[in-house]
């Protein structure tokens, strides 16, 4: 049995069976990069193993670094992270996969079929939160994406924080025939993406970075990093 530590991947958790073989992909590409390291997934909300569960599922004795598989630093990186491992000895919280470059590689990816154009207007469809500091990572996020397409990219949220994305889409001002689209900042599909393509209207949305196809290369290169840096 290895002594690494073992990588404990934490996700949101959706009722979206699509969302769920997306996160399950994901880990599945990071354990094939870490074949000496016990790697396991969990949920902060809506899915089973919760966080308790999946530690006491991991071999007695042996440390384990949470990784979150979050895009921004929120009230579940902040709080519920926090609370539910309290107690537990040997156990460290990696921080939260955004905002991170390679985040932004993939956002262009999952564009590119979309083919953006110069008159094009963009906005970012981020999920929101109560903490603002996720909310400007999210911004953040953003900003390096304009600044990689050389343009103004507008943030819109889903809940928690404004503006919402309905409006920003709504505001957004395509130059010529140009048209609004969406850029779609959340992990895999499930209920904010649906939402998402309801309050973008007629406007294109990308996918979410996760699919059914292979997970993004730069997601598995963040989760391994995120793990590593806490065990060097």
């Amino acid at each position: 049995m290895s002594t690494a530590p073992a990588l404990l991947a934490i996700s949101h958790g959706t009722s979206s069976p699509a969302g769920q073989a997306a996160v399950v992909a994901l880990v599945d590409a990071v354990a094939r990069r870490l074949p000496d390291v016990t790697v396991r997934l969990g949920h902060v909300d809506v899915q089973q193993p919760d966080v308790a569960a999946s530690l006491d599922r991991i071999p007695a004795g042996l440390p384990v670094v949470i990784v979150p598989l979050l895009l921004s630093a929120g009230y579940h990186v902040r709080v519920d992270l926090i609370q539910q491992t309290a107690g537990r000895d040997g156990v460290v919280i990696a921080p939260a996969l955004g905002p991170d470059p390679r985040l932004v590689d993939a956002l262009l990816a999952r564009l590119e079929p979309l083919s953006p154009g110069p008159d094009d207007a963009l906005v970012l469809a981020v999920a929101g939160s109560s903490d603002d500091r996720a909310n400007e990572d999210c911004r953040e996020i953003g900003r390096m994406l304009g600044a990689r397409l050389g343009r103004e990219v507008t943030v819109g949220f889903l809940a928690a924080a404004d503006p919402r994305v309905d409006t920003a889409v709504a505001r957004a001002t395509p130059a010529g025939p140009g048209r609004v689209i969406v850029a779609d900042y959340l992990l895999a599909p499930g209920y904010f993406h649906d939402l998402a393509v309801r309050m973008a209207g007629d406007s294109p949305v990308a996918p979410p970075l996760l699919g059914d196809d292979e997970p993004p290369a730069a997601l598995v290169e963040i989760v391994v990093d995120r793990y590593n840096a806490m065990v060097e």
